[in-house]
């Protein structure tokens, strides 16, 4: 079985609303491009695309979609408190850890 490879071709329109939703701001590029299932390295060239003037349109007539909009922000939301507790996590294993070892070596003595 041979594998094709398959390429989409992208709006303007649709580059400029991805470029468009990943300079709101508390909303990272990553989250864009996993939103709309496209590799962050595109966004990244459309983003520089854009800048240079290589991708046409006016962008004022891209209008976002605030339920798109709200789920970037809550996903990014969701991430910063992910990190966190697993950060929590962490040194609560720790701090069990080291409370055992202690009481090991205090009822050992």
């Amino acid at each position: 079985m041979t594998r094709r490879n398959v390429y989409r071709r992208y709006s303007d329109d649709f580059k400029l609303k991805a470029v468009k939703l990943s300079h709101l701001s508390g909303v990272q590029s990553k989250d864009v491009a996993e939103a709309l299932d496209i590799h962050p390295l595109m966004l990244s060239r459309w983003r520089k695309e854009c800048r240079e003037g290589k991708i046409e349109g006016d962008g004022k007539s891209i209008e976002l979609d605030s339920k798109q909009v709200a789920e970037l922000r809550r996903l990014r939301n969701l991430e910063s408190k992910y990190k966190l507790l697993k950060e929590e996590h962490e040194l609560l294993k720790k701090a069990i850890q080291f409370s055992l070892e202690r009481k090991r070596r205090f009822s050992n003595s």
